[in-house]
């Protein structure tokens, strides 16, 4: 039976079609352990699989083996320390963990931002979209036998990192979206170097569309692969291209519009199928879509400041503090003591590469948070692969957990 035709609830149990598999094959079901340390698992997480031959007749991931505890660690740290702490969980789009910290730290303050902050982020959210999603290209061809992709995608990624040490002075991990605005403006030249990297990506991606999307190999190996319809997908809470592989076009940037989204143009790009091709080309295209919005941000980037200039939030400026004592004891205390945000709750979302991903934030008026609590995308997918994997061959099985596109740090925060 395909993946296709079963619910979870009969993916968990599938008495049935077991003693139907194993009447065909003759063998006698086998446990074994996919991982913690197996490549294509895209980091420490271990599958517990039954097999009935070469197909999955049950699996169960098993997670745990990262836990850094971070969503514990952000009640230790101020406000101003977080972005530090939620850069480290999805180490492939730290930005967007920086986003969506800061835009709960500020709806709980009432603060508004500057325009020309709103536009930075959405630059650069935009840009580590294309580079996660390149991410993605290079480690889902490499899993599948394609050894080629994982150099180039590894290539034309790091056109983006170096773009972002060059204004953010790391290439990941950046803590440079801050409560209010961000840490710095765009470095000189910012424009002819996002240029470059506009002008040299669609060529390329057109090079993969020729290696991968119309290659016989690579569609057998993954059309009709890792099925998932759309009311499926809902029930698991699926969001991201998981979700959109099945013709479902939900996407927060166009349904709950944040930043600057309802200003630009873009498309969501949706499947038909919900398989592992689906989710590959949907990512392929969104790296296009990304494209468009950050050349609509070229265009539209206000001038002004890049923080807000509310000195209960943004320390002085640093020429000021050679200037004025009063301007030393306040950058010194509010990098040591932070500045308190007025208690209640918030939720806020935003799209990441991999999908919803949210920041529950609880502040009792202190300068911590009470508490911290991350809806990881990672995590939440993962829920959808013994369905994925049911009734499919071992060899598939690298195919869709590389589908899922998981990133274990997000997944045991």
């Amino acid at each position: 039976m395909a993946a296709a035709d079963v619910s979870s609830a009969q993916a968990s149990t599938a008495d049935v079609d077991d003693e139907t598999i194993a009447a065909q094959s003759g063998d006698e079901p086998m446990l074994i352990n996919m991982g913690p340390q197996h490549p294509s698992t895209h980091g420490v997480l271990r599958i517990a699989m039954e097999l009935q031959g070469e197909t999955v007749l049950r699996s169960k991931p098993i997670i745990g083996y990262l836990h850094t505890g971070m969503e514990k660690t952000a009640e230790d740290l101020t406000y101003l320390q977080g972005p530090t702490n939620v850069t480290r969980m999805d180490y492939a789009s730290p930005l967007f963990s920086e986003l969506v910290f800061c835009l709960a730290v500020e709806d709980l303050l009432g603060t508004e931002i500057p325009e020309r902050a709103t536009w930075i982020r959405m630059l650069m959210c935009e840009l580590n979209r294309m580079s996660s999603h390149l991410l993605f290209l290079a480690t889902n061809g490499m899993d599948l036998g394609a050894v080629g992709m994982m150099l180039y995608g590894w290539r034309e990624r790091e056109e983006i990192l170096r773009f972002f040490e060059s204004v953010t002075g790391l290439r990941m991990n950046h803590n440079y979206i801050r409560p209010g605005g961000v840490a710095a403006d765009l470095s000189d030249g910012w424009q002819d170097e996002v240029e470059h990297i506009l002008a040299v990506l669609p060529g390329r991606l057109l090079e993969f569309d020729t290696l991968m999307t119309g290659q016989p190999i690579w569609r057998d190996r993954t059309q009709g692969v890792g099925v998932i319809t759309a009311d499926e997908a809902i029930a698991m809470s699926a969001t991201g291209p998981l979700l959109r592989s099945t013709g479902e076009a939900w996407d927060l940037r166009r349904t709950m519009p944040y930043l600057a989204y309802d200003e630009v143009e873009f498309d969501v790009v949706v499947g038909a199928y919900g398989d592992t091709f689906d989710r590959f080309s949907i990512r392929l295209n969104e790296i296009r879509e990304s494209m468009r919005i950050v050349e609509q941000c070229l265009d539209k980037m206000p001038k002004g400041p890049y923080r807000t200039e509310d000195r209960k939030i943004t320390p002085p400026p640093r020429a000021r503090i050679d200037e004025s004592m009063e301007a030393l004891i306040h950058h010194f205390k509010l990098f040591t003591e932070g500045f308190k945000v007025p208690p209640g709750e918030t939720y806020v979302a935003v799209e990441s590469p991999r999908g919803e991903l949210g920041c529950y934030l609880v502040s009792d008026g202190g300068p911590k948070p009470q508490r911290v609590h991350i809806r990881a995308p990672s995590f939440v997918n993962l829920q959808s692969l013994p369905h994925l994997m049911y009734g499919g061959l071992l060899a598939d099985a690298i195919a869709v957990i590389s589908s899922i596109d998981p990133i274990m740090g997000e997944v045991d925060r």
